[in-house]
């Protein structure tokens, strides 16, 4: 007797079904794996439990060259069988970039040369400001020109004293055999100029130290008292006895011009300077020598440390016309000074540039209303005149009296006219 329902058929007992069993001595068939494909089961008649596999995801089946099918029609391909792993050509990191973190972005090139410019003009900015206020800390403002009495006007342009005295302040005894600056007391002016700045260019006039001219009644500097006149003497000799002041009083006096500002380096400073930018180059059109400064020195191109500057620009008793060969010569000098100091190879290296300033301004005295603008105008408007961009002359001499060298007064006259109107100047020196 049969157990199966009256509404099953054997052929119903003998269909695909799983877990059923089979009455038939036959083995059943092996089922489907689920690696192995298949298609959709047709569904028994009458209502029936799903066949195994079915409501369960329908797992992807390897098909040759096509790597994992997952039923579609286009089939998957994990990579394994191109070597593309994650699904970029050669193994890359797919859009969302290695680790799934998304899409690295561009380098915004115009953001980061924005900042940089900005870092740089920043820097440069401190940099300058720093330079600024250590630059100023280091003049030495000691010359009060409020003290100069009965002062000429003031013209167009500007007009400074640039003075280089024998000052040996703060030079050992060895420094001094070195230098031949002997160790006499008190300070004496080796040089003077005018330099005038303004419009219509500038102009350098040296001022012989022999010149002969009138001490006039002054303001002593320390006592403030009324002294003078001491009449007919040297220029230099206003220095002497009474510094800075009275040498501008004295100035001022014989020539009618108002000076602005007064600057002076001493022999030290000098030297240091031309040291700290590694000599300087010139070319001598005749060797000549000097036991009083030290100079010796052949026709012909040539470096100059500070110490054989220093010999240079002071030796007088190897020329006929001692002074006003001098006077050239220094001017020759400063030409050479200001064009080496001025090199892109010195301004742009700090390693020169700041022992160069250092040099100089430890030993600059300057009147108490100079500033640095001040000052940098000076220097660029002589190394401007000293280039031949200007116009540079010894004070005009009509002749000598004793040994003092006579200035031509009427040629004096024009000169400070044209410079106190800011005019192209005419007048030629000697």
């Amino acid at each position: 007797m049969s157990d199966w329902p009256d509404a099953w058929s054997d052929e119903n007992r003998r269909s695909n079904r799983y877990g059923g069993g089979s009455g038939s001595a036959q083995p059943e068939s092996a089922r489907v794996m689920r690696q192995v494909r298949r298609g959709p089961t047709a569904p028994g008649p009458g209502p029936s439990a799903p066949p195994y596999g079915q409501g369960v995801p329908q797992q992807p089946s390897y098909t040759d060259g096509q790597g994992y099918d997952d039923g579609s029609d286009q089939g998957y391909d994990s990579g394994y069988n191109t070597g593309q792993v994650y699904g970029q050509p050669g193994g890359g990191g797919g859009p969302e970039g290695p680790g799934g973190r998304g899409p690295r972005p561009a380098p915004n090139w115009r953001r980061r040369i924005k900042w940089t410019a900005i870092t740089l003009v920043t820097l440069l900015v401190v940099v300058s400001v720093s330079t600024y206020f250590w630059a100023d800390s280091k003049l030495n403002r000691d010359v009060d020109l409020s003290k100069v009495i009965d002062r000429p006007d003031g013209g167009k342009g500007t007009n400074y004293l640039i003075v280089g005295s024998d000052s040996r302040a703060g030079m050992s005894a060895e420094e001094k055999k070195k230098l031949h600056t002997g160790s006499a007391e008190g300070k004496r002016t080796d040089s003077m100029m005018i330099l005038h700045t303004g419009d219509n260019g500038s102009t350098l006039i040296s001022l012989p130290r022999d010149s002969n001219v009138t001490i006039p009644t002054f303001r002593g500097s320390e006592s403030g008292k009324i002294k003078g006149p001491l009449g007919a003497n040297k220029l230099n000799a206003a220095y002497a006895f009474d510094g800075p002041t009275l040498l501008v009083r004295t100035v001022e006096y014989n020539t009618g011009l108002h000076i602005d500002h007064y600057v002076e380096i001493g022999f030290a400073g000098f030297a240091d300077i031309v040291d700290s930018v590694g000599g300087v180059e010139m070319t001598l059109d005749q060797g000549f020598k000097d036991k009083y400064s030290g100079a010796d020195f052949k026709k012909g191109k040539q470096t100059l440390n500070g110490e054989q500057a220093l010999a240079f620009v002071r030796t007088r008793h190897a020329f006929a016309a001692s002074d006003l060969q001098r006077t050239k010569n220094q001017q020759k000098f400063l030409a050479a000074l200001a064009h080496q100091v001025a090199t892109p190879s010195t301004v742009l290296n700090p390693f020169k540039l700041y022992p160069t300033m250092s040099a100089g301004l430890d030993t600059l005295v300057v009147d108490k209303d100079m500033s640095l603008w001040d000052l940098a105008d000076m220097f660029w408007a002589m190394k401007g005149v000293t280039g031949g961009d200007g116009k540079s002359i010894n004070m005009p001499i009509s002749g000598s009296t004793g040994s003092n060298l006579v200035w031509d007064k009427a040629k004096v006259k024009t000169l400070v006219d044209e410079l106190k109107n800011d005019e192209t100047v005419t007048v030629s020196g000697n």
